[in-house]
């Protein structure tokens, strides 16, 4: 399934995963050795191949002519893609989108093949030995579009209010392969068109754009999350010859002072952290799997899902967006040195899955507020150099949402005056002693005298501590169930206590793998924060974070 809802009702198109693959390791012991295996799948989860870092190429076969747009969802790490041998695209980055085009197929049966790397290298900037594991494979669909000269590449809708009255911006992109006779373009939601005139497109891209009133819509809300369709058509004398259906929510997203408004009223945020793992999946989640995760988020009291460190599977905001779960997505970097930043390639790699992640989720209402460069070198100018040039390509491209970072910079951080919501990752009582209330005053007191941080909202991105499931001790050891769930209780008590605190997410979900290049001292070779194990076993904490939420829940209504 590649979106939870229909995106096309003119343009043909079918999905060339959720089925067998030929897949072809091109290092080590198998090379050249062809296996069946389904996709979307990583290759780590393949008997044999649990610690493959190298290259391997996918192979299918279908029936098709024409002008056909191949749109990969998400290839770990790195791919190439080609069609009946040629060469036709390559994409860097695991988890954004990408498209190529093949003009002119002949009629009859083609080959596509994708080969993917997961191989760390000088050349990867984003992609490098870290706290979760970098999977190979095609973790994401894959589908098969055919289209005219003339195409649909996306539709974004910006709700706002003015006067009581919703209202939308709408931008419709269109891809123009060769100057043609005239088309006309329109636009339909909630029962009312927005009709561009007629006009003669030049090759090459061109973008409409306009605003629409509407009257009776329901505001997208966790309580109420309303969602509509926009549906952009093509037509040439008055025929449909292509569209494309994209899902949004009428909501509207500001900070104010020390808060977080959604319509209008504060946010209150009880999060947790989440990575796209899991055991015997990798990161190639079923929708099942995602919605069983969901499930357990909502049964915990939560209200809102972190993306760490890196842009989620679509599959996964669609089904976000319509249980009214809000979601922080982040750009994918996590933990970046300043020598790692410094690495030729950060920059343009860094900007492109900003560009990607922004213009790709754009529609979704959960979505709440992107963030960037998780715990990066933000201490040195040349970081906040980055940082503040991966914001501006954020505010030119989305100006509908706040934007924020997650720091570990205790009191050393210079890039507070960039976002408008300041952020910390902070683990007192795990990797130090201080006592959390302690703590929290203490950094929270230093952003608002010495930093230009001060007024803005503020929140806990990552508060927790580790424990391995079904390790139980009797005075509450290190790593044990026991240990874990005293240290979140304390923490967690803490941040929902102080007053300027917009919210917390609580870090982690579930148990992950992390890369064996990296492990740094993880037992199991595993980050073992999470709430629940890697099998989505609760462990004590999940209880105490249950019963805290539940409570400040219950105070927050009250007040």
């Amino acid at each position: 399934m590649i979106r939870t809802f229909q995106t096309h009702r003119v343009r043909r198109q079918e999905e060339l995963t959720d089925k067998l693959w030929d897949f072809t390791p091109l290092q080590g012991e198998s090379a050249g050795k062809t296996f069946s295996v389904f996709t979307p799948s990583c290759w780590e989860s393949y008997p044999g191949f649990g610690l493959y870092r190298g290259r391997g190429r996918y192979a299918t076969r279908f029936e098709a002519e024409g002008n056909l747009r191949i749109v990969c969802k998400g290839v770990s790490h790195t791919a190439e893609v080609y069609f009946d041998g040629e060469k036709i695209a390559a994409h860097y980055n695991a988890y954004t989108a990408f498209s190529a085009l093949v003009r002119g197929a002949a009629a009859g049966e083609h080959t596509l093949e994708i080969v993917a790397d997961n191989r760390f290298s000088p050349e990867s900037a984003l992609h490098v030995p870290n706290d979760y594991m970098s999977y190979g494979g095609i973790s994401r669909p894959v589908a098969l579009e055919r289209v005219e000269t003339c195409y649909i590449r996306y539709v974004h809708v910006a709700p706002f209010r003015r006067g009581g009255t919703w209202r939308a911006a709408v931008e419709v992109c269109v891809d123009n392969l060769c100057e043609g006779g005239p088309v006309s373009l329109s636009v339909c939601i909630a029962g009312k068109e927005l009709a561009f005139p007629e006009s003669v497109l030049p090759a090459g891209e061109r973008r409409f754009a306009g605003e629409m009133t509407f009257e009776g819509v329901r505001a997208w809300s966790p309580a109420e999350p309303a969602l509509y369709t926009a549906e952009a058509v093509l037509s040439r004398g008055g025929v449909p010859f292509d569209d494309l259906i994209d899902r949004f929510g009428f909501r509207e997203v500001r900070t104010e002072g020390k808060q977080i408004l959604l319509n209008g009223a504060p946010l209150r945020i009880r999060g947790v952290c989440r990575h796209e793992d899991h055991p015997q999946f990798g990161c190639a989640l079923s929708l099942s799997a995602m919605a069983a995760d969901l499930a357990l988020l909502r049964d915990l009291g939560a209200n809102s899902v972190r993306t760490a460190h890196y842009p989620n599977d679509e599959r996964f905001l669609d089904l976000c967006d319509e249980t009214g779960v809000l979601v922080w997505e982040e750009n994918h970097a996590r933990g970046l040195s300043l020598e790692q930043m410094q690495n030729p390639r950060f920059e343009e790699q860094a900007e492109q899955v900003t560009r990607e992640m922004a213009q790709q989720h754009f529609n979704h209402p959960s979505v709440y507020i992107w963030g960037i460069l998780n715990e990066c070198a933000s201490d040195s100018e040349y970081g906040k150099a980055c940082y503040e040039k991966q914001f501006s390509i954020l505010r030119a491209l989305d100006r509908t949402r706040p934007r924020s970072f997650a720091s570990c910079k205790f009191k050393t951080d210079r890039c507070f005056g960039l976002p408008e919501v300041v952020s910390y990752n902070i683990y007192p009582q795990w990797y130090h002693d201080t006592p959390a209330g302690e703590y929290l005053a203490d950094l929270y007191g230093w952003v608002q005298a010495a930093t230009e941080g001060a007024g803005k909202p503020f929140l806990v991105t990552e508060i927790g501590a580790g424990g391995l499931y079904g390790y139980r001790s009797p005075y509450a050891a290190k790593w044990s169930e026991e240990r874990q769930a005293k240290i979140l209780e304390e923490q967690l008590s803490a941040v929902l206590r102080f007053p300027d605190c917009a919210g917390v997410y609580v870090w982690q979900l579930c148990d992950i793998r992390v890369s064996e290049e990296w492990w740094g001292g993880r037992p199991r070779t595993m980050n073992n924060k999470g709430i629940v194990d890697e099998y989505r076993r609760p462990k004590l904490c999940y209880e105490v974070g249950k019963r805290l939420f539940g409570a400040d829940r219950a105070r927050t209504e009250r007040t």
